[in-house]
């Protein structure tokens, strides 16, 4: 997913916002994440989450409560694009 950090007014604003997050979404929901572009961008950053299940249903309330959780409880981010792809 892309997210837009407007609050961001360098990298290391960037830095600590991504890094909670991560770190935060790894605690909650087991799932391996990572920023994956834009890691020269003071205010875009883009991640990329997985979660291996034997279970399609149970990969997508895990990503979708992942994605739900961005937006409920971080305001000072905005998801500008996402891609959801299960196998």
């Amino acid at each position: 997913m892309k997210i837009h950090i407007p609050g961001s007014r360098s990298l290391k604003d960037k830095r600590s916002i991504v890094k909670s997050l991560v770190m935060r979404l790894q605690k909650q929901f087991n799932i391996s994440i990572a920023e994956v572009d834009d890691h020269d961008l003071w205010q875009m950053t883009t991640i990329g989450l997985a979660c291996v299940s034997n279970h399609n249903n149970r990969v997508d309330e895990i990503i979708s409560a992942a994605i739900s959780l961005i937006e409920h409880d971080y305001p000072s981010v905005e998801i500008v694009e996402k891609e959801i792809e299960i196998y």
